[in-house]
């Protein structure tokens, strides 16, 4: 696939407008990242130093996958939502997650500190509150010049104008033992939010000790047998309750439940991981802060 061309910058409160339709689910793990341009080479980490007056280096804050906590725009601090990331490679590649939608950009390293270009983002529905947070911090990332301060883990970025992004060095998350939330549903190459309603609503965990996965399919709690090799997770069948839920709840369950059918295919990308049968359906969940 041929890498998007840079967008016309935008301005005002027009610099973000989304379509919110479900996207291919490869944009979601596998999105374009802009290039940088101009004279001045975006890897070019000069003296190493990102930051007027601070000591925080270049390459303290790059390779490190960074969990956002919260941000705060015009004095407003809003927490961010579960799966909110930004990582910055070594070129001043950039990606990461505003809480619902996936992202790709470019950070250029300056002596007053760090700029980010204008960012293409995948474009799946949300909740309000995870909307809301999408669109200030997509603005607040393309409209000044961040300097970054690091201590005991903890990164912060801030303009001069007073707005703010706290983060926190993000660990990778372990197959067994981690809650894994689910976020969308996957359908051969489209992932689809939940359901108005559904969000939190379901759930698995992986015990190695057991053999097992337990959770919540949605509605009912489910519990099933678990063998996992190459790749793969053999599921046997399921253990459910047996309580009647609203209608959106019933048809994730119903999705979810699919999947113990038998053999599953699973793959974990630091904290987010994709389950999919032979049919190519499935879900993609991330690892419960």
């Amino acid at each position: 696939m041929e890498p998007p061309t840079h967008p016309t910058r935008p301005t005002g409160m027009d610099k973000l407008r989304l379509t919110r339709t479900a996207l291919p689910v490869a944009a979601l793990t596998l999105f374009p990242l802009l290039v940088a341009c101009g004279t001045e080479s975006a890897g070019d980490s000069g003296s190493g130093t990102v930051g007027s007056g601070t000591n925080t280096t270049k390459s303290s804050v790059t390779g490190v996958r960074w969990a956002v906590d919260s941000l705060t725009v015009d004095g407003r601090t809003a927490q961010a939502p579960d799966g909110a990331y930004l990582k910055i490679d070594d070129k001043g590649e950039v990606e990461g997650n505003y809480g619902c939608n996936t992202f790709g950009s470019t950070a250029t390293f300056k002596d007053d500190g760090i700029d980010f270009e204008v960012a293409r983002s995948t474009e799946i529905a949300c909740g309000d509150v995870s909307m809301k947070f999408e669109e200030t911090f997509a603005r607040a990332l393309d409209t000044g010049t961040f300097t970054p301060e690091k201590t005991n883990g903890k990164l912060t970025l801030s303009t001069t104008e007073g707005d703010t992004v706290k983060l926190s060095e993000e660990k990778p998350a372990e197959l067994y033992g981690t809650k894994w939330q689910v976020e969308s549903l996957l359908d051969h190459d489209v992932a689809s939010s939940l359901p108005e309603g559904a969000d939190g609503k379901a759930w698995f965990t992986l015990d190695e000790k057991a053999g097992t996965i337990q959770g919540s399919a949605g509605c009912n709690e489910v519990s099933a047998k678990a063998t996992v090799s190459d790749g793969k997770i053999t599921l046997g069948p399921p253990r459910t309750t047996r309580r009647m839920c609203s209608d959106s709840l019933m048809a994730v369950e119903r999705s979810v439940l699919e999947l113990f059918k038998g053999t599953v295919e699973y793959r974990v990308d630091h904290r987010s991981i994709t389950l999919t049968s032979g049919n190519n359906t499935g879900i993609a969940a991330v690892a419960d802060k």
